[in-house]
């Protein structure tokens, strides 16, 4: 006959894993404990306001205590501590826990405040505690209690003397674990984990005037943002991430409905020297505990880029309040994230559009990398795009697109029409200016994650732009009107390659409006882009002027005379119009510009005969 029955689970088992495995890191204990005092407090302050206990003098407050001679740290509050049962019940009986328990029972009249949801939270101490000592009192009238234990399978538990009411803990640290008893450690574990917890929190107090609490009780995100003023937004900032540049701008988040959130995400500044923008610092509370920094499922990626303090109480944690569990209202707590950024970027730009382009230097980046992850963020912040042209003026991105190409034209060879852009203004300089020079546009792209911007914006628009360096072709706008005859410039361009020792290079011949420049440097655009993703890989990157063609100006003076010059004077003319042409367009090689040295030097020494 089959028989059934409740699996067993003996605390002797439950200990070595609770020490090892329950929690990311062993400072976490300290947060912990804490919590649970804030917790009672919690609670106690409730029951006051439901008339249920009575209302006594004095201030709601955590005292930590470090011994380092006894070798104990103490954690104390005056909450609603527990009685035998009580310790019974929520101690011994491992992941039952009190919180819990109190919601329940106060359903309707307690639903914001309280912390604890497994009851693990005390046997984190036994991480770095050989024994730990609880003694408290209740609010109600019984005798007050002391409980105490090893860590292993057995405890004590006894009445004992104690007058006022809460609970006291007392964590006896192991030996390797002396860290913990030194109060520079002990303050900077209280300001990481318990910053903003709701009740002052002190440490190793001397009973005066001089006694100040580690924590702020009420932080400028739980406010209402039309009471904050905009020097508290940056005082707030500077000591929350001890950042004396002063942030850009920010986003204040307050929201009831459909789930709890309030905090506040700040722009920061970009460093002079910062090619990149640098990781930020998003801290993640539940009713203002300190969870974790960038927690990735409820801030996306890019937005990790901000310093912000981000409070959810509604987040779903996992038992060692360590680490999300992964469900749908993580998605939506995500989602509403990425909104409330985008309207704020969108606002901005459409009512103080003088300051979005003051902050676009410090924000693009944040913005394209935003797009590139987010594609709800992209359809958000798509018409807000913005881009620097050739006269340093800030203009929409969407601006430089053309019409839509139809499926028809497409299957005819029609093309979107060509973004011409421009990589590095000062390498650049003669293409930009023969670009101004035929009323042409281009925008600056001076960002590093440009390149990869680019290719997605041409994904997502495929039929209104294709982008095209601004040294990738001779446009038909640069062009003179005039037909060039292939017959005309055959034995030009025979004669002038000859002359070169870069045997891979095209040379051909076009008429220009402009003639000040004798040559330029073309690159196909997509063999170029192919050579910069191979390098960016990490495979080996191909040389792309293998495929860069030079097209000879046939209305410049000294093309049109070369024919007419001695084969001597051929071969140096011809190698000079190269290496200029090429100085626009990259550096050169060690051995091209001793090259070109010498040929210079040829030219004026022939000038002086």
């Amino acid at each position: 006959m089959a028989k059934k029955g409740k699996i067993k689970i003996s605390s002797e088992n439950m200990m070595p894993i609770i020490k090892k495995w329950l929690y990311s890191d062993k400072d976490i204990f300290l947060r912990e404990i804490v919590a649970n005092g804030i917790d009672a407090m919690t609670k106690h302050k409730k029951l006051v306001d439901m008339g249920e206990a009575e209302k006594e003098d004095g201030e709601y407050k955590i005292v930590v205590t470090v011994d380092e001679k006894a070798k104990t740290l103490t954690v104390e509050d005056n909450g609603i501590g527990m009685t035998a049962e009580e310790v019974e019940k929520y101690i011994t009986q491992i992941a039952f826990s009190g919180a819990e328990d109190f919601l329940q029972k106060y359903e309707k009249a307690s639903g914001d405040g309280i912390i604890g949801h497994f009851g693990l939270g005390f046997y984190s101490a036994y991480m770095v505690s050989n024994s730990v000592e609880i003694y408290t009192k209740s609010y109600k009238d019984e005798p007050a209690v002391k409980w105490e234990s090893d860590g292993n399978s057995t405890y004590t538990i006894s009445e004992t003397e104690k007058v006022e009411r809460g609970t006291k803990i007392v964590m006896h640290i192991a030996d390797g674990e002396e860290d913990f008893l030194k109060e520079f450690t002990i303050k900077e574990l209280l300001r990481k984990y318990c910053s903003f917890m709701p009740f002052n929190i002190y440490l190793n107090p001397k009973g005066d005037d001089t006694d100040k609490p580690l924590n702020n009780t009420l932080p400028l995100y739980l406010k209402d943002p039309k009471e904050c003023t905009e020097e508290e937004y940056k005082n707030f900032y500077r000591e929350t991430f001890a950042d004396y540049n002063e942030p850009l701008f920010w986003i204040h988040l307050n929201m009831e409905y459909p789930f709890r959130l309030k905090g506040i995400l700040y722009f920061p500044q970009v460093k002079k020297t910062q090619v990149q923008l640098e990781k930020g610092q998003v801290k993640l509370y539940c009713n203002q505990v300190f969870i974790a920094d960038n927690i990735k499922e409820v801030i996306p990626e890019f937005l990790m880029l901000l310093n912000g303090v981000i409070d959810c109480p509604d987040i779903p944690l996992n038992v060692s309040r360590s680490f999300l569990q992964n469900d749908k209202q993580v998605q939506k707590i995500s989602k509403h994230i990425t909104k409330k950024v985008a309207d704020k970027l969108t606002s901005l730009f459409n009512n103080d559009k003088e300051r979005f382009e003051n902050c676009w230097k410090d924000i693009a980046t944040f913005i394209k990398f935003g797009c590139v992850k987010e594609n709800e963020f992209y359809e958000k912040v798509q018409n807000i795009i913005i881009f620097k042209n050739l006269n340093g003026e800030y203009k929409p991105l969407q601006d430089f697109f053309g019409e839509e190409v139809g499926d028809e034209e497409a299957e005819k060879g029609a093309q979107p029409k060509a973004v011409y852009y421009v990589s590095d203004e000062v390498q650049q300089a003669q293409y930009i200016a023969m670009f101004k020079d035929a009323g042409l546009d281009a925008i600056v792209c001076d960002t590093y994650i440009d390149p990869h911007f680019i290719s997605f914006i041409e994904y997502k628009n495929p039929k209104k732009c294709r982008f095209v360096r601004i040294d990738a072709d001779i446009d038909g706008a640069l062009k003179s009107e005039e037909s060039v005859k292939e017959e005309e410039v055959k034995e030009l361009v025979e004669t002038f390659k000859k002359y070169l020792a870069n045997e891979k290079i095209t040379v051909k011949a076009d008429k220009f409006k402009s003639g000040k420049l004798p040559a330029v440097i073309n690159v196909d655009e997509f063999m170029r882009r192919m050579s910069e993703m191979g390098g960016f890989y990490g495979m080996n990157e191909t040389d792309p002027t293998e495929h860069a063609t030079l097209v000879l100006n046939l209305t410049n003076p000294v093309v049109l005379g070369f024919l007419k010059l001695t084969e001597e004077k051929q071969r140096i003319v011809a190698s000079q119009i190269y290496y200029l042409a090429m100085l626009s367009y990259k550096k050169l090689a060690p051995e091209e510009l001793s090259d070109f040295v010498d040929k210079s030097m040829e030219m004026l020494f022939g000038y002086t005969k």
